[in-house]
């Protein structure tokens, strides 16, 4: 009866606090838009595959994209902390369950018969002992600790997953951008290398006229200034392009001696006037970025971590004992009266710790918390990444259009400077700044262009890469559920 009444109390006392570490954590709520905005004329892409930077139809950045993912070295890095991860899930996991060890001792030991404590008599007084013992040690999980602490594990886990996601959508959209800057960096060289020709044979011309005894002296030097100009245009071009390609080289995870000495393939781009906007699906798709699946994981294992702080309040159970031989000779170690065993079931309450503990849980609340601002932090900045490639994407393709028209202009203008320089009615300063406003247009139609695929990219890595027609079903992922 007493014995039922004590198993009672102890019920009655474990019941309260199982209660305390049932706790709820709420999702932190986020105010989305219902709908993604469009910009004015833009196109719209129900569908981009996960391989978007395809939609570019150039094979060579398909195959250096590739290359980069299989080995760049920051990629590398973040699968070796999957590894670790997957490791320290393993390690907490293994806290779930009993340790046992299998122990072995021998020893000889000799006796003093001069001590203050004299051997008795038959008492030999060399002495050999022999051990053999399995022991077995166990901690019962009544209040969820060790669950807990790897449901911690785990979200960690998924969160080193999805850091790895960021690294392979930041690469790609790094290794597009790099490489558009490259072609973008390479056409300039051209049209600066076709304007030094001209100036060149220009200058070669009025040089020859001279000693002919036409034109003058002032039109020469004028010419020669305008030459050294674009020569070092052009050398200002070559580093920028000989620079790029050195950071591409990086990207794709090259040896040093590639970065120093190889050359990075060339292709050619499709023209991108389309905005690859989402049409029809949810703006809470933007949750599958994996920068935000990586806040969201440390936040659910930030609230793991309350739970396991809190549990240290409460009673430690645990189960030991050992199993085993014993005797003075080799020969008697397996004979039946050799045999040992304990069996042991520890309690353990904290009464004083200076609030210790209080402290703990104080600390896994702040660390709840900081985690819940850094989950809302990355969700706003996740939309405005949205809507400034968006917005950059619109000004992209309108400094584009404004530049087309700039230089069917200035290609106008200059045909009619040759023309009033021929006929005398102008200076041959007219034609050279009608040339050199030719040759500003151009260079800044490219950089339109480029910043118009760059933008592009932007969008591409804002919303978490490419996107299906079926992610409309699965757009609105529930909370994880809280423990």
């Amino acid at each position: 009866m007493r014995k039922t009444f004590c198993m009672a109390l102890l019920a009655a006392a474990l019941l309260p606090a199982c209660s305390m570490l049932q706790t709820t954590h709420e999702h932190p709520a986020v105010a989305f838009p219902e709908a993604w905005g469009k910009a004015d004329g833009a196109s719209l892409s129900s569908a981009a595959g996960e391989r978007w930077w395809s939609l570019f139809a150039d094979p060579v950045l398909d195959k250096l994209v590739d290359e980069a993912l299989q080995h760049n070295h920051d990629v590398e890095a973040a699968a070796a902390r999957i590894l670790e991860a997957e490791a320290t899930l393993g390690v907490t996991e293994a806290d779930r369950y009993p340790v046992v060890t299998a122990n072995g001792a021998g020893s000889r030991r000799g006796i003093s018969k001069v001590t203050a404590t004299p051997l008795f008599g038959g008492v030999p007084r060399n002495q050999n002992n022999a051990r053999l013992s399995i022991d077995a040690s166990y901690e019962l999980d009544v209040w969820g600790k060790y669950r807990r602490a790897s449901d911690a594990a785990r979200s960690q886990l998924l969160g080193a997953e999805a850091a790895r996601d960021t690294v392979r959508l930041t690469l790609t959209a790094e290794v597009a951008q790099q490489y558009f800057n490259l072609l973008a960096a390479d056409a300039q060289v051209a049209v600066i290398r076709d304007v030094l020709q001209s100036r060149t044979d220009s200058l070669d011309l009025l040089r020859l006229r001279f000693k002919s005894g036409v034109g003058s002296e002032y039109e020469i030097r004028q010419a020669e200034a305008e030459e050294a100009a674009v020569r070092s245009q052009l050398a200002s071009a070559l580093k920028t392009q000989e620079n790029l390609e050195s950071v591409l080289a990086i990207l794709l995870g090259r040896s040093p001696r590639d970065v120093m000495q190889g050359k990075v393939e060339r292709g050619s781009v499709a023209a991108m006037q389309a905005l690859w906007v989402p049409d029809g699906l949810p703006s809470d798709l933007l949750l599958r970025r994996p920068y935000i699946r990586e806040a969201e994981q440390k936040l659910l294992a930030e609230d793991a971590k309350i739970d396991v702080a809190r549990a240290e309040y409460f009673p430690t159970i645990s189960l030991t004992g050992y199993l085993g031989t014993e005797s003075a000779t080799l020969a008697k170690l397996f004979t039946g009266p050799a045999g040992i065993f304990q069996f042991v079931l520890g309690l353990s309450q904290p009464i004083f710790n200076a609030n210790r503990l209080s402290f703990s849980v104080k600390a896994a609340e702040a660390r709840r918390a900081q985690a819940v601002a850094e989950y809302q932090k990355a969700v706003a900045n996740a939309f405005g990444d949205v809507r400034n490639a968006l917005n950059a994407q619109t000004s992209g393709r309108d400094v584009l259009k404004a530049e087309s028209e700039r230089i069917a202009a200035l290609l106008e203008a200059q045909r009619l400077a040759n023309v009033r320089y021929q006929g005398g009615v102008a200076s041959r300063l007219e034609v050279l700044d009608a040339d050199r406003q030719l040759l500003q247009a151009q260079l800044a139609r490219i950089d339109a262009e480029n910043a118009q695929r760059a933008a592009v990219v932007s969008l591409f890595k804002a919303l978490g890469g490419g996107w299906k027609q079926v992610d409309a079903e699965t757009a609105h992922p529930e909370p994880a559920a809280a423990h």
